[in-house]
């Protein structure tokens, strides 16, 4: 579908107001100690010729620096992410807690690091707590599940050490929350999952779906991750299908409706009912345009966002430009508005694109009825999850209106879900069925 033009004011006011921004840095590159089978970003290392990755120290100064000076916001957070970023060693993270002490100039500085589990000690425990981080701990569920894709270069299991991480982070008071893919392993067994994570001390959870394209690469036997479109490439075999995923995160509502609302905290959740109330969902994939977080490399260089570290989408690099100037170039703005502007007719139409906002420009390669371009490929399984959460999305968000709290949709739902046993099992005694 062509580029549409055309911008709204909102969009305009988005160009020319002060920075508010955020930023994923990756200290190491996406140098990694295991070898995820679907992860998106091991094969980046292409682009600095499989080089060892580590931000240099004045780099990293220089990236703490303008990017605490670029935010107009009085609460400045850093992600920390990879690759692994523990492999950055305890020491550099040392420094990074001086430098922004060094250039706080009275804001408020958070952190938020993500990491396999692999690596987490009671040192670097006692370092998280220290500094107040937000760990967020990768596991996919079950250890069947887990192991399949989460595994060593050398093909070894991770789970056993990622329970280790979590019992480590629980007994230290490390606050954490969990990350999880859902492939097509995850397809069937949202509740089981769900039960799962909440068994082993998880109140926040993210659930990301795998769906992305690969070509094989070297002797055939190993899959590269690859942008849709590319020559040769075809759906990843572990990627979840589009009704598979959207049955999941139904079956992880389903439970959590009933009797967790209040205590346990879905990302996805969360993100449906500040659509249906009105407000600003806060991830970015679900927001009607995008383009306020970027990704920072190893060696400075900042893409558009963290799921388009390819060429095209490279505004700069930090030794030469300034965030302001990169976030405002007309690279960047493109990037953000077609989000809205690349959609087909059909997404533009649907009764869901309220809530659905397309999702993320990374999983649109499907297309439409009218047979237009960037369709996003798990449209199914949103308008699924979408068209079964309506009705408690309305309940809460009519409680948050009266401000009382959503938890309160749980004695509804309860009721309404009596309700509808009462009349399977009414319809099950009907003379047709006894029949």
């Amino acid at each position: 579908m062509p580029y549409k033009p055309a911008i709204t004011y909102a969009d305009a006011l988005r160009y020319s107001a002060p920075a508010n921004f955020s930023t994923m840095v990756k200290p190491v590159g996406s140098t990694c100690n295991l070898a995820c089978r679907y992860c998106y970003y091991l094969d980046k290392a292409e682009l600095y010729s499989r080089r060892p990755a580590k931000m240099a120290p004045e780099l990293l100064e220089r990236y703490v620096e303008r990017y605490i000076a670029s935010c107009s916001s009085p609460v400045v957070t850093f992600v920390w992410h990879g690759g692994e970023p523990l492999l950055a060693g305890l020491d550099y993270f040392r420094l990074a807690m001086k430098l922004q002490r060094q250039y706080a100039g009275g804001k408020k500085i958070e952190n938020a690091l993500q990491t396999n589990g692999q690596l987490v000690t009671p040192e670097w425990c006692k370092f998280f707590r220290a500094h107040n981080f937000l760990v967020g701990i990768s596991i996919d569920g079950p250890q069947d599940i887990h192991d399949a894709y989460r595994c060593t270069h050398s093909g070894r299991p991770s789970f056993n050490k990622v329970m280790q991480a979590v019992e480590l982070m629980s007994r230290l008071r490390v606050e954490y929350n969990t990350l999880s893919v859902v492939s097509n392993l995850s397809e069937g067994r949202g509740a089981k999952v769900y039960r799962f994570l909440k068994s082993i001390g998880s109140r926040f959870m993210q659930f990301l779906p795998a769906l992305e394209h690969t070509v094989s690469v070297g002797d055939g036997r190993r899959e590269a991750i690859v942008a849709p479109g590319t020559e040769n490439s075809h759906l990843a075999p572990w990627s979840v299908s589009a009704k598979g995923f959207g049955e999941f995160m139904r079956d992880v509502f389903d439970e959590w409706v009933l009797s967790d609302v209040g205590s346990y905290y879905v990302q996805l959740f969360d993100v449906a009912l500040a659509q249906w109330a009105g407000v600003s969902p806060g991830l970015c994939s679900f927001a009607e345009t995008c383009g306020n977080a970027l990704a920072v490399e190893h060696n400075g260089d900042v893409y558009s966002c963290d799921h388009f570290v390819y060429p095209e989408h490279k505004l700069g690099n930090l030794i030469q430009d300034d965030f302001p100037a990169m976030l405002a170039s007309q690279q960047q703005f493109r990037f953000g508005v077609d989000k809205r502007n690349g959609l087909p007719r059909e997404c533009l139409r649907c009764g869901y694109y309220f809530a659905c906002r397309g999702e993320c420009p990374k999983h649109r390669f499907e297309l439409s009825v009218d047979g237009e371009k960037n369709k996003n490929a798990l449209c199914e399984g949103y308008r699924l999850f979408f068209a079964h959460v309506e009705p408690y999305m309305k309940y809460m968000a009519e409680l948050l209106s009266r401000e009382q709290a959503p938890s309160l949709v749980m004695r509804w739902a309860q009721a309404r879900a009596d309700e509808i046993r009462r009349s399977n099992g009414r319809t099950s005694q009907s003379p047709e069925a006894a029949k």
